[in-house]
């Protein structure tokens, strides 16, 4: 079942069509129409649509702008769907509404569900959805990369296993070799680095801080640098707590408290209130004598040594050049000791550790080397088998001495993996690169499809091509243009029949000449001019019962009441639903 539809197209101004609508049907849709009645502006309208180069000619004359709009459905979670919410873009009941503007001036834009976009961007959005094949326009397959991707889903298993490990490998080759070259280019960096960790290090250790050390010598600085001043106000404030022993008549506060305690002492036991002050005066008498106490003993602890305070001063200027280079503080200078010591141990470490990832790279690559090879031997195994079904096609659609081969080639690269003998580039797919080649007839050197074949001989090939990948190419819609050039007769209801055939697994919309290719269309279109020479919406019409047996009678004849082309067609109609 096709899940990516596109729908419908409104063409305006465009060519000879002034205003019509495309309705196309999920399989097979053939739209017919007298030669120049304006079908091959289906492909140029689609080929707006995804992104194609505009034209100012294409504008209908005496309009001043060409409009293109298609309706795309599109499964939820699709690429195509992704990339376009990603832009902006809303869709429409699972439906995506692309438009596209010409203006006479040339000027080109482009809308995706209502949002103003890029027009690079529809090429990027279509090339998930449709492979156009036709005289001037052709998309798809002829890419390599895709004609690689293509051969890849036709193999199967035999190439997707191998794959899947290859990817691993040459992921983790990736992760290496990054690592290997940052550490192998910014040696001298490191080994600089290393040099300024190690002259820090050793600097710290030479002064061999403590933790806190700083704060503490500040403060010995500050009580040393006021010894003297420090001792005579610790003296007085001794005198004045306990007095002077050379002074028996001077007051003190020791003798002072002393005396308020007595004097509540005789009646204290009349008044508890007054008995808790009296409590409270005797406490104050005992902190007085234990504050005298060590006031004593401060002033004759005081150190001031001159040269204690030298030596305190020495240590804080060795600690200041450290904190000067590495912290703020102590702390901070044995915090960034730490961090240094396990970063010189890091970097002194990364010689091995080249050594490693220098092992370890050569074992990825052997290893890749291995898996390539074992792409390549599937894929060659693969290409036989696909050229040999298109060739088989091509001799069933008028192209009989046509043979077709894949080309797997790889390009040297010294810094490559081994692939048969020989070191070549790789990438994440493999070694490989892989091109269709298309001999027309015996004697003919093999060329790329896109250039070994004429424009309707090419639409032939791509047909054989796409039948052959049906359900392994993930582009859901095809539109072939002149698909039929040059083929009539039994070749023709060939071309029909494997048109119909890629409509089982695709949407397929083919604009073609021949009946015997329509009569296999699950939907005919008739594109017809008015009078005055343009195409309107009347004029694109769905043909069903006796309207699609008279236009098969005139694409026969050129008589759509001839009875013999009414058998013919209605015999070709009667294969038609016989093959399906």
């Amino acid at each position: 079942m096709v899940v990516c539809v596109l729908e419908e197209m409104r063409i305006r101004s465009l060519g000879v069509i002034d205003d019509a609508v495309v309705e196309l049907s999920p399989g097979f849709t053939a739209v017919t129409g007298e030669t120049g009645a304006g079908k091959t502006m289906v492909v140029t309208s689609l080929g707006l649509l995804l992104g194609g180069r505009a034209d100012a000619a294409l504008v209908r004359l005496g309009a001043k702008s060409a409009v293109v709009e298609g309706r795309i459905t599109l499964p939820a979670g699709s690429p195509a769907a992704v990339r376009a919410e990603e832009a902006g873009a809303e869709l429409d009941e699972g439906a995506l509404l692309i438009s596209r503007t010409v203006s006479a001036e040339g000027r080109s834009r482009a809308h995706i569900g209502g949002r103003s976009v890029p027009v690079g961007l529809l090429a990027e959005i279509a090339d998930e959805l449709v492979a156009v094949h036709g005289q001037t326009d052709q998309q798809g397959l002829l890419r390599p990369a895709r004609q690689r991707q293509a051969l890849d889903r036709y193999a199967g298993e035999a190439v997707g296993g191998p794959h899947t490990k290859y990817a691993a490998a040459y992921k983790r080759l990736r992760a290496v070799a990054a690592e290997l070259d940052e550490l192998t280019t910014r040696a001298r960096e490191r080994a600089q680095e290393a040099d300024l960790l190690r002259f820090g290090l050793d600097e710290i250790a030479a002064v061999e801080p403590l933790p806190g050390e700083d704060a503490e010598l500040a403060a010995e600085a500050e009580r040393l640098g006021h010894a003297e001043a420090l001792a005579s106000a610790a003296s007085a404030a001794h005198t004045a707590l306990v007095g002077n022993p050379e002074d028996p008549e001077g007051i003190d506060a020791t003798t002072l408290v002393g005396g308020s305690g007595r004097a509540l002492d005789a009646v204290r036991s009349h008044d508890p209130a007054l008995a808790a002050l009296a409590e409270r005066i005797g406490e104050i008498g005992i902190l007085l004598a234990d504050v005298s106490g060590e006031l004593a003993g401060y002033a004759d602890n005081l150190d001031a040594d001159p040269l204690r305070l030298a030596a305190v001063e020495e240590r804080r200027a060795a600690l200041t050049q450290l904190t000067r280079k590495y912290g703020e503080d102590i702390a901070a200078v044995l915090a960034w000791a730490e961090e240094g010591a396990a970063r010189l141990t890091e970097l002194e470490g990364d010689d091995d550790r080249i050594g490693e990832l220098t092992a370890e790279h050569e074992a990825l690559r052997s290893e890749l080397s291995g898996l390539a090879q074992t792409l390549t031997d599937a894929r060659t195994e693969a290409a036989e088998r696909f050229a040999g079904a298109v060739t088989a096609e091509l001799a069933s659609l008028a192209m009989p001495h046509a043979r077709v081969t894949i080309d797997i080639r790889q390009t040297d690269d010294p810094a490559g993996v081994e692939v048969g003998g020989r070191t070549v580039a790789y990438g994440p797919l493999g070694a490989d690169e892989v091109e269709l080649l298309l001999a027309p007839h015996p004697g003919a050197a093999a060329r790329p499809i896109s250039k070994g074949a004429s424009g309707g001989e090419l639409s032939r090939v791509m047909l054989a091509v796409e039948v052959v990948f049906a359900g392994s190419d993930p582009v859901p819609t095809y539109l072939f243009d002149e698909v039929d050039a040059g083929v009539g007769g039994k070749a023709a209801v060939e071309v029909g029949r494997r048109l119909a055939r890629l409509a089982r697994s695709a949407q397929v919309v083919v604009v073609t000449h021949l009946p015997q290719v329509a009569a296999f269309a699950d939907r005919q279109l008739l594109v017809e001019k008015t009078n005055d020479g343009s195409v309107t919406s009347s004029g694109v019409t769905v043909l069903e019962g006796e309207d699609r047996v008279r236009e098969l009678s005139r694409m026969l004849a050129g008589q759509e009441d001839s009875e013999t082309a009414r058998a013919h067609a209605e015999e070709l109609l009667a294969t038609a639903r016989a093959d399906g």
